[in-house]
Formats: C-alpha cells, sequence, structure tokens
C-alpha cells in the first residue's frame, strides 16, 4: 500500500484481511485482552477470603464486591461513546494507567494496612479500569471490521476475554499463592496488566477519521447520552436491549443454585465433581465462541440467536436441570448437558454485531447500550433467584422461569429488524472503495 492511498481505501484494505473471522492488523489487540484481563480476574478466586482472613466480615466482603460492580457498570455503559468520540486508543490508554494507579493503592493503603475504607473506596475506582480497556478494544473492532464479518470478529474478543479472565486468572492463583502468598500474587497481577497494555498500545492503530474528538464540547457530551436516549428513540435498540438482558440468565444464575442441586442427595455428585463439570463448561467457550461469530455471519445473526440461542437454551436450561435426576452421579452424562448449555449459550456472540449495526451513525452509544444490557443481565439472573426462592419456591421452579424468559426472548427476535448486511466479496481496489463508500454511509 502507497502513501498516498486515501483513508477510507486503506481502511478497507485492512479489513479485508480476515482469518478464521479475526482481522489480522488486530491480532495483537486480541492478545492483549487475553492477557490485560487474566490481570484483572486473578483476585476473583482468592480475594473474597483474603478480606474475611485478615479480620472483616462476610457482609463486608460482599459490599467490596457490590461497589466494584457498580463501578464497572457504569464504566461499560460510558465506555463506548467516550471511546468513539476520543478514540478507542486512548480510553485503552487511560484504562490501564487508572487500572495500575488504582490498584497499587488498593494493596498498599488498603489491604496490607488492612484498611476497610480504603479497601472499599480504591477497588470501587479501579473498578471503572477494565472496561475502559476491554470495550475501548471493542469499538475499535467495530470500527475495522467490514460489517458482514461483525460477529466473527467479536466472537474472538469474547474468546479472548474468557481465556483470560475465565481461564488462566481461575487457575493461575493455585499455583502462584502456595509459592508466594496472597499479595505478592496481586502485585504479580500488575505485570500482566501492564504487558497488555503495552502490547495494545504498541501494535494497535486508529483512523482518527472514523472519532469524533472536533465536535462541540456540547454536541460531545449529547452523544454520550445517547448510550440512554437511544433506547427511547429507537425501537429495535429497545428490544435488543431486552434480549441482551436475557440472553445469559443461566450463565450468572446457575452458579448461584445449580451446586446445590447437583450436590444433592437425589443428585449424588460430590463438590468436586460439580466444579469440574462448569469448569468444562467455561473451557470450550473459547472454542465455540470463534465458531458461532464465523457461523452467525453466514447464515444470519438474528436467524442464529432465535434458533440456537433463545430457543435452545428454551430447551438445555431445562436438560441441565432434569437430566442428572435421570443419570444421578453419572459424570460423562453430566458434562454432556453441560457442553450442550455451553454450545447454545455462546450462540448469543452476534449480539455484539447487532447493535452497532442497528445504529450505524451512533455505533459507540449503541454499544454502550449493549454493555448497559450486558450490566443488567449480570445482575437479573441471580435477582430473579432471590426473589423466587424468598418467595418459597424451589430450584425447579427457578429453572422453568429462566426457560419461559429464554423463550420470550427468542420470540421477540421476530419483532427486530435484521441489521446484518449482505456478504460483499472484495477482490479489487475499486470494491474496496465501493465498500469503503457503503460502511461511510
Amino acid at each position: 500500500m502507497t502513501s498516498t492511498s486515501s483513508p477510507a481505501f486503506e481502511n478497507s484494505s485492512e479489513m479485508s484481511k480476515v482469518v478464521f473471522g479475526m482481522p489480522v492488523k488486530l491480532f495483537w489487540g486480541y492478545i492483549a485482552i487475553a492477557i490485560f484481563m487474566t490481570g484483572d480476574g486473578v483476585e476473583l478466586a482468592f480475594l473474597s477470603k483474603y478480606i474475611i482472613d485478615i479480620g472483616f466480615n462476610v457482609s463486608q466482603s460482599a459490599m467490596v464486591f457490590t461497589v466494584y460492580a457498580i463501578t464497572a457498570a457504569i464504566a461499560s455503559w460510558l465506555s463506548g461513546g467516550i471511546s468513539e468520540i476520543y478514540g478507542p486508543r486512548k480510553i485503552m490508554a487511560l484504562g490501564v494507567v487508572w487500572w495500575v494507579v488504582f490498584h497499587v493503592l488498593f494493596i498498599h493503603f488498603g489491604l496490607a494496612a488492612k484498611n476497610y475504607p480504603l479497601i472499599l473506596v480504591f477497588y470501587a475506582l479501579r473498578g471503572f479500569a477494565y472496561p475502559l480497556f476491554f470495550y475501548a478494544f471493542y469499538v475499535l473492532v467495530v470500527q475495522r471490521t467490514p460489517s458482514h464479518r461483525l460477529a466473527s470478529a467479536t466472537g474472538w474478543i469474547w474468546s479472548m476475554f474468557t481465556i483470560g479472565y475465565g481461564i488462566i486468572a481461575s487457575f493461575l492463583p493455585s499455583v502462584t499463592i502456595p509459592l508466594w502468598g496472597f499479595l505478592t500474587t496481586l502485585w504479580m497481577s500488575l505485570a500482566w496488566v501492564i504487558v497488555g497494555g503495552a502490547i495494545a498500545l504498541l501494535t494497535l492503530k486508529e483512523l482518527p477519521s472514523q472519532n469524533k474528538t472536533a465536535m462541540p464540547g456540547a454536541a460531545k457530551l449529547l452523544e454520550i447520552s445517547r448510550g440512554v436516549t437511544l433506547i427511547f428513540a429507537n425501537r429495535d435498540i429497545c428490544l435488543a436491549l431486552i434480549i441482551r438482558i436475557l440472553c445469559n440468565l443461566a450463565l450468572f444464575g446457575f452458579p448461584i443454585f445449580m451446586p446445590l442441586h447437583y450436590t444433592s442427595q437425589n443428585v449424588g455428585f460430590t463438590p468436586e465433581q460439580w466444579m469440574r463439570i462448569w469448569g468444562i463448561f467455561f473451557l470450550v467457550q473459547p472454542v465455540t465462541n470463534v465458531l458461532w461469530g464465523i457461523i452467525g455471519d453466514r447464515i444470519g445473526w438474528l436467524f442464529q440467536m432465535r434458533w440456537v440461542g433463545f430457543f435452545g437454551c428454551t430447551i438445555t436450561t431445562l436438560l441441565f436441570y432434569f437430566m442428572p435426576l435421570y443419570f444421578p452421579a453419572n459424570l460423562g452424562m453430566a458434562i454432556f448437558f453441560g457442553l450442550l448449555l455451553a454450545f447454545t449459550i455462546t450462540s448469543f456472540v452476534p449480539m455484539g454485531a447487532i447493535f452497532p449495526m442497528l445504529a450505524p451513525e451512533h455505533k459507540g452509544a449503541a454499544i454502550s447500550v449493549q454493555n448497559l444490557g450486558g450490566g443488567i443481565g449480570n445482575f437479573i439472573g441471580p435477582a430473579i433467584a432471590t426473589v423466587l426462592f424468598s418467595a418459597s419456591f424451589d430450584i425447579k421452579t427457578v429453572v422453568i422461569c429462566y426457560s419461559a424468559l429464554y423463550f420470550i426472548g427468542g420470540v421477540l427476535t421476530w419483532f427486530i429488524r435484521n441489521p446484518q448486511p449482505a456478504r460483499v466479496p472484495v477482490k479489487t481496489e475499486t470494491d474496496l472503495t465501493s465498500l469503503s463508500l457503503k460502511e461511510e454511509k
């Protein structure tokens, strides 16, 4: 490519280089996500126990995670809009610096000093950091990927997130804590975040023409506020928000009560066997996330989410509860039904492509709405279980409720406009320029 190529052509040329659904130019960004999220998730396996061990009670420990969840949800909502305005790379840099500063303060002045108010404050403030880094990269991927390949590209994002946050960060402390202890393991996580941040900032570039830095201040505030106003102004975005909230009911709800079901006398698994079943459920997701992204780009985003995601989860959530009753203590069968559940839940990967394409002129704001739905979704699954248990309903009733809500989500997909663009073969410079102009419109 010569230096005289137009930005539009350069963008399209780079976007055309895709391997297994991943934009090649963003390869190191994906690696950076896995490394950064490993550092961010290292403490999850032991932090609550450590807070209790140094003298605080269960309620105080729970409050630490509650305020963290609140700040992370706020940052997730804001990150899409501000990334589109100021540029994803700048927001990623802000996320790295913010994380490092408040992680150091959290460890040194909070945990090491056993100062509960500072533990609470600094951990909550650190909660703003990872969404800035992660979702800014999400915006960059949306900006740099052809629309007809967007589900594949976002599928890779969630695969890298799962590899770092869900897999490596879960197993790493089991090695480092016996060797170095709790606090040293927390200090070690700094290295992961710094390395991940450095890789991203040194290897990624953005196209300034796709950002909105030159907008007046009032217009920038208006653009950020679209993360809420789009919900009311765009009917399709509103419906997409509802199905975004529903899609992860089982993912976040099942860990609350399924261990009780699987280790009950009627089912007969040990706690260790349950953890193995749930661990394998996550272990396959990096692969299925990518596969469903590629498949969704070919067979249709809404079609896949409707039939495999919502109607599939309508069935697999029931199977995951009822089948162990018919095959008690049968680990192989339990793993099989866990894999079926993972297979259907990960088919929601195209959700990340649908939102920005429903509002192509405000993609950052649309991603913010998606993030808001994700935050509410993390809460709604456990909340439904809590409400029903408080009303004296049993686990079976909760699972049936989840299944019914998945069915409703599937029905709602028929009322959402299909935003998926047609697959466009890109072969020549003329074709690339034409595609670029279509994307900009």
